[in-house]
């Protein structure tokens, strides 16, 4: 019962601070908290609906010159039904070569199908040489998709603060993921761009001293999720929301 009111009390505070700030949220149906669910066994049946969103990899895609392949999620995932999911699906490329990107969008469209999925993620550490070819493909899998199903991506640092190239991609969030950071990139109190200011992306096991205020916050944790772990990461949320 004291986690619930937590998490209420929590979303409640998240809200209060976007307000404050003068931004709007561009997933306004889905919870002001996610966990990420990567490759491994997961169980998050101790997650109610409506107190923390899942983002769950949902399909691997790997790109090379004139060839994509994919498969989907292979781990079990177990959810309370009801709870808000995220598709997520990353992107392997070995550098020396895009496919077509209409094939590509064929493999990803899947993902976004699944029932209950109310948001769709690409998780891709695009190169300097890639990313024309990312905003391309972007647009083209923003224009196979429902309408109403919201689009976003996972930024490295490093685009939120020198990203004009993300200005106009059709997302609607990219969240910079602040651990796992290469050479060169930090931790700010805030992003110029401003496509990275509604969202931040942290591990359990790196977290930062401070992030800036009032953003969605997805956590990653490695290994299966635990009841204890998803505590912890409620405790920490209102540290850092309040």
């Amino acid at each position: 019962m004291r986690l619930l009111l937590l998490v209420g009390c929590l979303t409640i505070a998240s809200i209060l601070l976007i307000r404050c700030a003068g931004t709007s949220d561009p997933l306004p149906n889905f919870p002001r908290l996610v966990l990420w669910a990567w490759e491994s066994p997961q169980d998050l049946r101790f997650v109610k609906p409506g107190s923390a969103g899942i983002a769950f990899l949902a399909r691997t895609v790997w790109l090379a010159d004139r060839q994509v392949r994919s498969r989907p999620r292979l781990a079990p995932l177990r959810f309370t039904p009801g709870a808000g999911l995220m598709a997520v699906v990353r992107f392997e490329s070995d550098g020396r070569g895009l496919p077509a990107s209409a094939d590509v969008v064929r493999e990803v469209i899947p993902a976004a199908q699944i029932p209950g999925v109310r948001a769709l993620e690409i998780d891709f550490d695009a190169r300097q040489s890639e990313r024309s070819w990312y905003a391309g493909f972007l647009g083209d899998l923003r224009r196979a998709m429902t309408a109403n199903l919201p689009l976003t991506i996972t930024a490295l640092e490093s685009w939120c603060e020198n990203g004009d190239w993300l200005r106009n991609l059709p997302v609607a969030d990219a969240t910079p993921m602040l651990f796992r950071m290469g050479p060169g990139e930090r931790q700010p109190a805030d992003f110029p761009v401003g496509l990275c200011r509604s969202s931040i992306g942290v591990s359990t096991d790196e977290l930062p001293i401070r992030v800036p205020r009032g953003r969605r916050i997805y956590f990653f944790h490695p290994g299966p999720w635990t009841e204890e772990a998803y505590d912890a990461a409620v405790a920490q949320a209102w540290r850092w929301w309040r």
